[in-house]
């Protein structure tokens, strides 16, 4: 089974597409996929993003709604996974701007060994749309080199498309501390240290109208988050000449035979 998180703060507006989309591609790769089952977590919102996430819900595309009354992005998908009790678990934001074929292009990297699968907008083959203002763009440059330092070899640790084996990502989550949007950052951090192996892919991503993240108000608290994993994790992140490397040795994690496919099902697509 395959349970999907989406964190929503507000997200009346663009939680419905992203829902239609999202049982249409399931019901069209239903014999990859098998049972999916979505969690729409209720970030304290003032609008109706409840009510619309229950509505979606259908035999085709069960939709569960969790309530986190803490605010912030990191605080509602550390609520989501920890309301997962599945194999195989991803979360991606509401806006459906990540591309959804990524949800089989990481199971299937999954099946092949790596416990984590990330969306990557870093990549050469990855396809991106943004239409972020220059102030923006150079923020998230410094975001990412800062980032880096903690993260080394991701390009990406921001991208709203994560995909984990769900005991590996219920092993860390409950240590993760971070509310805000730098908690990606914090999750790999412990991922890592706990031995998971962690894997970049290409997506498409078009950035849609509407994000809740507003640079002059989340900016610097997001630099803030990063100081404070830094310190919080220092025993977990040692330098090395020239870069920074992350403790922790992967140890084998067979994926539970409920999640496994034939390898024909794949040399098939």
């Amino acid at each position: 089974m395959l349970q999907i998180v989406i964190p929503a703060y507000n997200e009346e507006r663009r939680l419905p597409r992203t829902l239609r989309e999202l049982r249409r591609h399931v019901g069209q790769h239903r014999g990859v996929l098998g049972r999916v089952e979505v969690l729409v977590v209720d970030n304290a919102s003032t609008d109706r993003t409840a009510e619309v996430a229950r509505d979606a819900d259908s035999a085709a595309l069960p939709v569960r709604v969790v309530r986190c009354d803490r605010r912030g992005k990191g605080a509602a998908v550390r609520a989501g996974l920890l309301a997962t009790d599945a194999d195989l678990v991803c979360f991606m934001d509401a806006d459906g701007a990540t591309g959804l074929e990524a949800i089989e292009d990481a199971w299937r990297r999954v099946l092949q060994g790596a416990d984590v699968v990330i969306g990557s907008r870093g990549m050469a083959e990855s396809e991106t749309e943004a239409r972020h203002c220059r102030t923006r763009s150079t923020g998230a440059a410094a975001y990412r080199r800062l980032a880096g330092r903690l993260t080394p070899g991701i390009l990406d640790t921001q991208c709203g498309f994560k995909f984990f084996r769900g005991d590996v990502v219920r092993g860390v989550i409950g240590a993760m501390r971070t509310p805000g949007f730098s908690f990606d950052v914090e999750l790999l951090v412990l991922l890592r240290a706990a031995g998971a192996q962690v894997e970049e892919m290409p997506v498409t991503w078009v950035d849609v109208p509407g994000s809740t993240f507003v640079p002059a108000r989340h900016g610097a608290a997001a630099f803030a988050e990063l100081a404070r994993i830094a310190w919080r994790h220092r025993e977990l992140v040692r330098p090395v000449p020239g870069r920074v490397a992350v403790v922790g040795v992967r140890s084998p994690m067979p994926l539970p035979a409920s999640a496994a496919l034939s390898a024909g099902s794949w040399s098939a697509r």
